[in-house]
């Protein structure tokens, strides 16, 4: 099954190259993906020189969010399997081969790469608590019982997420997904992931505010509500 690697940048010119090139020495049938969601630094002069097998890179004039570069990429995607993947090297794509079998032997319709059911903490205390919180709840609305609904690692059946209606631009694309995927009735499987999380000083783009905007989107795509 041909996998599809949805790849939102935004100035990541430090990473961009070495992650793709990770992604590209992968042994699995793949397409790249990258949209560059109108970044400010050298990125663009990167993805611009890189000749990788089976890249292509999208530009957004405008910063328009993580959420809408998804939806981008996602319009471009001709794999039998979509996985997210951040250009930040927090991730290891040699983690592809476990988060698509599940999938690929017919036992799941999303896979998620959770950072914590190695039993050890590999994020700050903080980082920790409001992830596991959102999680919970995410949880408490959906009826699930994943242990991270944050994470980058998020992989599907291609034809269930065309079939979801997202339209949140930034981070709260991650609830979204979750949620509309439970309602639909996917069948979700965790699986533990490696991981190296960085701090804000090495241009982690995540703020205390998309923590309130999480929560938010918790709130707008749970089941009970009509939104779809």
């Amino acid at each position: 099954m041909k996998l599809s690697v949805l790849v939102p940048v935004y100035n990541e010119e430090a990473t961009v190259a070495e992650l793709l090139r990770r992604v590209a020495a992968v042994p699995i049938e793949k397409e790249l993906l990258v949209v560059d969601d109108a970044s400010t630094d050298g990125t663009g002069a990167i993805l611009a020189g890189l000749d990788l097998p089976g890249l292509r890179v999208f530009r957004h004039e405008g910063n328009r969010g993580k959420g809408a570069a998804l939806r981008t990429a996602l319009a471009h995607a001709v794999g039998e399997i979509v996985i997210i993947q951040d250009a930040d090297l927090e991730y290891d794509p040699n983690d592809y081969a476990r988060l698509i079998e599940p999938i690929e032997r017919g036992q799941a319709d999303v896979v998620y790469g959770s950072r914590f059911l190695a039993g050890r903490r590999v994020t700050t205390f903080w980082h920790y608590f409001v992830n596991t919180a959102l999680t919970r709840l995410s949880n408490l609305l959906t009826g699930l019982r994943l242990t991270d609904m944050e994470t980058c690692y998020k992989v599907f059946r291609a034809d269930l997420i065309r079939g979801l209606t997202l339209v949140s631009d930034g981070f709260a694309i991650e609830p979204e997904m979750t949620a509309k995927a439970a309602r639909r009735g996917a069948r979700f499987v965790e699986v533990p992931i490696s991981y190296r999380g960085r701090g804000r000083d090495e241009g982690k783009k995540i703020h205390w505010r998309d923590g309130f905007r999480t929560l938010a989107a918790i709130a707008r795509f749970h089941r009970f509500t009509r939104e779809a």
